[in-house]
């Protein structure tokens, strides 16, 4: 029977850069998918595209393409890779730049277009589109003159056709997750678009490895003692049947470990309803998953259902929300917490002086409640270190500076400050906030070129 096997080389932006190295010469792979983006990752390429029109993508993918691409090619491992951003078409470009100065041959580049909607916006409002915060139910008419990028959560079915028309390298703007899985899947076995259960089955092996090391020890709760030399953890690959069946594996040689619990771990991961995980292409239904060991560092999953998807796609908007600052204190025992305390009052204190109109502010004792908060028992606590990190959020960056000059003033006491971490100064810098939504899957229309190398 035919086995498709699927690496995870990439689970965010600043990932580890030698984790996609490994997984292509670690051994036989088919397809490396590499995943950059999240939710307010595109409002920053928004803003570095907006200064350079040729910028917008994740430039790490370049440079590491550059390091593996030969091999690729020689070996006929596709990549699939969202790392387009909201320049798929320049991140392609400085692809074929680099093939061409390295002499590289064979290079296809398919480019997934389509998700970038921000010209539709006004046009779905005067449509009666309601775009409202799929969270908390606001109107968008409260933030919509401050969106600084909107993209729609594409699907697999732009990679199947890239794949289809001779791609080796397939780069995408914003898509779920699991597509980046789930469409090699459907171009390799012809899986039809409406046999559900297959669908769902790749939906699930795509969500399984799509936080890397995540489903192979690397950020494992239950026996992360036990996981070995996780400075060299290995990154999950599937070996998936034309059946829908997978066996989660890594290389041999590697770090971490997949078991049943490292791999229902990373199953549960953002699942919310575990009977309707939402995908452009399939409702899926983890509840019948039936996990398994097969033999040392190989878990199989089987039991996906799948129904009929729904007739939205989800949008990921980020726009532009105030300012916000931070700054970090360290105090010494003895008596640090207490110091720690004091310094939080006298600032509370001198604010009441100032004239300033704070959204917010929060304070954190790190080293003693800034994880578990007040559920952490005061009595006898003597900390050796506390750090008093305090953050605020306001309208305006002049707020923010005018609050962090009362930082320094704190050296003078309490006693015990040894000094300010990250980075010294508080500094505004610009919040940019969340807003899912919901659009018709009818206003999307994603395209795919494919673009030859020299």
């Amino acid at each position: 029977m035919k086995t498709v096997r699927i690496a995870n080389g990439q689970a965010f932006w600043g990932d580890s850069p030698a984790a996609p190295i490994a997984q292509v010469r670690g051994g036989d792979i088919d397809y490396l998918t590499l995943d950059y983006l999240a939710e307010i990752t595109m409002s920053v390429l928004r803003k570095q595209y907006e200064r350079d029109p040729d910028a917008g993508y994740a430039r790490d993918f370049v440079d590491l393409m550059s390091e593996i691409m030969q091999e690729c090619i020689e070996r006929d491992i596709k990549v699939i890779a969202n790392a387009g951003g909201v320049n798929p078409q320049g991140c392609a470009q400085a692809l074929l730049d680099v093939a061409a100065s390295k002499g590289i041959s064979g290079l296809r580049v398919g480019v997934v277009t389509g998700d970038d909607i921000m010209a539709q916006l006004d046009g779905m409002v005067g449509e009666g589109v309601p775009l409202q915060n799929l969270d908390t139910g606001q109107s968008f008419e409260e933030v919509r003159d401050r969106i600084a990028s909107a993209n729609a959560h594409l699907g697999a079915e732009p990679i199947t056709r890239a794949l289809a028309d001779g791609a080796n390298v397939v780069i995408t703007g914003r898509c779920t997750d699991p597509g980046l899985v789930l469409g090699p899947l459907v171009h390799e076995f012809g899986w039809r678009w409406d046999d559900w259960d297959l669908l769902a089955a790749g939906t699930v092996a795509g969500h399984t490895i799509e936080c890397g090391a995540q489903a192979s020890g690397g950020n494992f709760q239950g026996g992360w003692r036990e996981m070995g030399d996780l400075a060299h953890v290995g990154y999950p690959i599937v070996e998936v049947s034309a059946d829908g069946t997978f066996v989660v594996t890594k290389h041999p040689g590697t770090g971490g470990a997949v078991t049943t619990a490292t791999v229902t771990e990373q199953l549960l991961y953002e699942l919310g309803d575990p009977a309707t995980y939402l995908s452009p292409e399939v409702t899926a239904d983890f509840t019948a998953l039936e996990v398994q060991e097969v033999g040392r560092d190989r878990v199989e999953v089987t039991g996906a259902r799948g129904r009929p998807p729904t007739d939205s796609l989800k949008v990921s908007m980020a726009y532009s929300d105030g300012f916000q600052g931070s700054a970090m204190i360290t105090y010494a025992w003895p008596d640090a917490l207490a110091k720690a305390e004091l310094a939080d009052s006298i600032l509370r204190t001198r604010l009441e002086g100032l004239d300033l109109r704070l959204r917010a502010i929060r304070t954190d004792l790190v080293g003693y409640d800034s994880v578990h908060g007040p559920v952490i028992p005061s009595e006898g606590s003597d900390p050796a270190e506390v750090v008093l990190r305090v953050s605020i959020w306001a309208d305006d960056p002049g707020t923010v500076s005018r609050f962090a000059a009362e930082i320094a003033p704190l050296v003078m006491g309490p006693p015990g400050f040894t000094g300010l971490l990250a980075g010294g100064r508080m500094r505004p810098s610009r919040v940019m906030a969340y807003w899912p939504t919901l659009i018709p899957k009818s206003v999307v229309d994603p395209q795919v070129i494919v673009r030859d190398g020299v």
